[in-house]
């Protein structure tokens, strides 16, 4: 049997470290948000070709003296896709003259271009529909896991949730990745994937109550780990795998959504078997310990 339980201290402890660097950079740096939350400029031409990874590498370096954040990846075998965050609509002059380099190397007519540009209006409203779409789940999975287990359950899932969530943020912030819409759909994402996981371990906890009803709280919830540990080690190990193909072998806008979903996964898997069940088993003492005292002063 594991001791789980026993060494809750070290696991908070790795998570709130982690948590802490990561705010750290945030309250100082803040996020790197991506066009779509910070606004900017998407260019967009077909070169008529298979692109190469070396012409991508070429206009990266032709994109990069119009705008120091300038993303190129391709799109439908052919297309190449520019994005900056620095270029705006008051830059129309170094937006054109990118498209005509752009154009006069690989020999393409600089009216195909086609050019979107994104507000900062557009992306304080995709902010704040992230926020209102994780406190939307954050309630949902509040009330189904109270509803099928019991509150403290329900509440001890959304916090284990919401550390995968800024554990997902800390890495980002520590490493400067920007942050676009994939991450937010990612996010989701990876919050149905750590509280399904959850959910196992709370229903094997709820099934041995009833077999081992003379056992502390922490030899019970340290049972019901051991059980299923394998299980959830397997699940996200396969997952995983299958995830980071994904990242090493997808073009620039898939590995967007898979970076963002390796972190979480792991985050999740750690955060139902060292986070959630500690929380629920703490609850639980505290209860007990309450109800001992009532018991001892009537």
């Amino acid at each position: 049997m594991f001791k789980i339980i026993e060494n809750t201290k070290i696991w908070f402890t790795l998570s709130l470290l982690i948590i802490a660097i990561g705010m750290g950079f945030w309250i100082v740096k803040g996020l790197n948000y991506g066009i779509d939350f910070a606004g900017g400029t998407v260019l967009q031409i077909d070169l008529k070709h298979p692109v190469k990874t070396e012409e991508v590498m070429q206009i990266r370096e032709i994109a990069s003296k119009y705008a120091n954040d300038a993303q190129v990846s391709t799109v439908d075998n052919t297309g190449v896709v520019i994005r900056s965050s620095v270029l705006s609509e008051d830059q129309g002059n170094k937006i054109e003259q990118l498209k005509k380099d752009v154009s006069d190397k690989y020999n393409v007519d600089i009216k195909t271009w086609t050019t979107e540009t994104v507000g900062p209006s557009i992306g304080n409203e995709l902010k704040q529909k992230a926020v209102l779409s994780l406190f939307t789940a954050s309630a949902a999975i509040l009330i189904y896991v109270a509803l099928r287990f019991e509150l403290k359950s329900g509440v001890a899932a959304v916090l284990a949730m919401l550390h995968d969530v800024l554990i997902t943020l800390s890495v980002y912030s520590i490493l400067r990745i920007p942050v676009n819409s994939s991450f937010i759909a990612a996010i989701l994402t990876v919050i149905g994937y750590s509280i399904n996981d959850t959910i196992v371990i709370f229903d094997r906890i709820r099934e041995n109550m009833k077999t081992m009803r003379n056992v502390s709280y922490e030899e019970l919830a340290d049972v019901s780990l051991t059980q299923t540990m394998s299980r959830s080690i397997n699940t996200g190990m396969s997952t995983l795998f299958t995830i980071t193909a994904v990242y090493f072998i997808g073009v620039s806008s898939v590995k967007e959504l898979a970076l963002p979903l390796i972190v979480g996964i792991i985050s999740g898997c750690y955060s139902s078997i060292f986070i959630a069940t500690p929380i629920w088993v703490m609850w639980k003492n505290h209860d007990k310990k309450n109800k001992d005292v009532v018991r001892a002063n009537a």
